[in-house]
């Protein structure tokens, strides 16, 4: 069965609830964001559920029956979906077919962005300055819902999105594709325009509440950060992506 939840901004975002009708949309291929399932829920069919959402490495998680109450006035039966609005990609298949176009890979890794918002905004400065993919954790990112795509004018729709189980590995991948790995941190003094990036790039930008992990800034090649001259000490996040991928781009077509 097929609901609708509602927000402050009359958004409705896509969900299914009911565990038969979940293990149906699984079983036919749509692209699931996230499951809620109730608290010590039992019973053959959750344990039914639970092999195939581990099977589809299908991001889940435990809530009270309020939240589920919440989002539907349907017999959810303790489980609720989230229809993804996109499909998501592998970054392991689409770095190979930039490079075989000849193109200059510039990849954009987001690392605990989770305001929809910030998302969609960050998705379409990156497909207006050319970026080729966006990587997000499988857990921990913006759900790709109605406003997310909304606030990106339909970018979402345009440039890949790739979902990784370990950014860490996603970040090996990427450093033994030949790209240089670049964070974008507060926690140095290096500026952005110090970094060559007409070089294959992938860039590592975080939230601003807890900025970028420091495993992933270890496995960097290079810090860099925006000069703030001003007495507010960060940009807020999507606006920080805008300036640094378009100096990417002023390199990049040597404006």
């Amino acid at each position: 069965m097929f609901d609708k939840n509602k927000n402050n901004e009359s958004y409705k975002d896509p969900i299914t609830f009911g565990i038969r009708p979940v293990i149906e949309a699984i079983n036919s291929g749509k692209e699931i964001d996230k499951i809620l399932i109730q608290n010590g829920l039992k019973g053959e069919l959750i344990r039914d559920l639970m092999p195939l959402i581990k099977e589809n490495k299908i991001n889940f998680q435990f809530v009270p029956v309020q939240k589920l109450n919440s989002l539907t006035r349907g017999n959810h039966q303790g489980v609720v979906a989230y229809i993804s609005e996109i499909p998501f990609q592998n970054i392991e298949y689409i770095l190979p077919g930039t490079f075989e176009q000849g193109k200059m890979p510039l990849i954009l890794i987001l690392d605990r962005i989770t305001d929809v918002r910030n998302f969609g905004a960050i998705a379409r400065t990156a497909e207006c300055s050319g970026v080729d993919a966006i990587i997000i954790p499988f857990k921990g990112a913006a759900q790709v819902n109605g406003i997310a795509v909304k606030t990106s004018a339909g970018a979402l729709m345009r440039i890949p999105v790739c979902k990784s189980h370990n950014l860490k590995n996603t970040i090996e991948f990427l450093k033994e594709s030949g790209l240089q790995i670049i964070s974008c941190t507060e926690k140095t003094d290096n500026l952005i325009y110090n970094a060559d990036l007409n070089k294959p790039t992938a860039l590592i930008m975080g939230s601003e509440e807890d900025g970028i992990s420091e495993e992933y800034m270890k496995r960097s090649d290079m810090l860099v950060k925006i000069p703030v001259i001003g007495a507010i000490e960060s940009l807020n996040v999507s606006v920080a992506c805008g300036v640094i991928l378009y100096e990417a781009v002023r390199q990049r077509t040597n404006l």
